[in-house]
C-alpha cells in the first residue's frame, strides 16, 4: 500500500514551544488550520481509501478538511500518538525528553520517567500501522506526531539515522511510503523531497 504519513498542523502548544503530548491535547492555530485546508488541496486528489488519526484532537483538526473534501470518515487510532512526555508534559524545556528518546537507540527499554519507554513506543505505533494496512486499502492517509514519526520511521525505513537527523520534520510535513509491515516500508518523498534508493 501507499501510505502518506503526515504530522499535524501547527498548535498553540507549538507556538509556546511546549511539550504537549497527553490528551486530548491543545487545538490547531490559525496557521494550523490553514496548513490543514493547504493538505487537503495537496492530497485531495489521490486516491484514498482511508483517513486515520491518533486520539489527540489537533491530528484531527489536520485531518478534518480532507476528510470531508473526500467525503471520508476518519478512524482514530490511539497507538499514533505522539510519545508520551510523562513528567515533562507541558514543559518548554525539551531537552531532557530529546536525550531520553535519542537514548532508545542503544536502550530501547529506557522509560521517559512518567511517559513511554522506547520498546512500548514501538510496540504501540508498529501496531497501529499493521492496522492501517490490514484493512486492504491501497492508498491511505495517517495523520501523526513529529516525534513519534521521526523516531518510527528511522526505526523501520532502513535509512541511516544522519538521513533524518539532517531533516526537518514541519507542522502538515508529509512522508510518503510504500510496503506493508511484512515486507517492510520504502520510502519515496520526504516532503516535497524525492528519496531516491540506490
Amino acid at each position: 500500500m501507499r501510505l502518506y504519513l503526515v504530522r499535524h498542523g501547527q498548535t498553540h502548544a507549538n507556538v509556546a514551544r511546549q511539550l504537549d503530548t497527553a490528551v486530548p491535547g491543545l487545538d490547531l492555530t490559525d496557521e494550523g488550520r490553514a496548513q490543514a485546508r493547504d493538505l487537503a488541496d495537496r492530497l485531495g486528489g489521490e486516491d484514498l481509501g482511508a483517513i486515520y488519526t491518533s486520539d489527540l484532537v489537533r491530528t484531527q483538526q489536520t485531518a478534518a478538511p480532507l476528510a470531508e473534501m473526500l467525503g471520508l470518515g476518519m478512524v482514530v487510532l490511539p497507538g499514533l500518538r505522539e510519545i508520551q512526555a510523562g513528567d515533562y508534559e507541558m514543559s518548554t524545556e525539551w531537552q531532557p525528553y530529546i536525550d531520553a528518546v535519542i537514548r532508545w537507540r542503544d536502550e530501547p527499554h529506557h522509560t521517559i520517567p512518567g511517559g513511554d519507554s522506547g520498546a512500548g513506543f514501538m510496540e504501540r505505533y508498529d501496531a497501529a500501522i499493521a492496522r492501517i494496512a490490514s484493512d486492504g486499502h491501497e492508498s491511505a492517509v495517517a495523520v501523526s506526531h513529529g516525534a513519534a514519526m521521526r523516531v518510527w520511521c528511522s526505526a523501520s525505513l532502513g535509512l541511516p539515522a544522519d538521513f533524518f537527523d539532517g531533516r526537518r520534520l514541519d507542522n502538515a510535513h508529509v512522508v510518503t511510503m510504500e510496503g506493508d509491515p511484512e515486507a517492510g516500508w520504502r520510502l519515496l518523498a520526504w516532503g516535497d523531497e524525492p528519496v531516491t534508493h540506490g
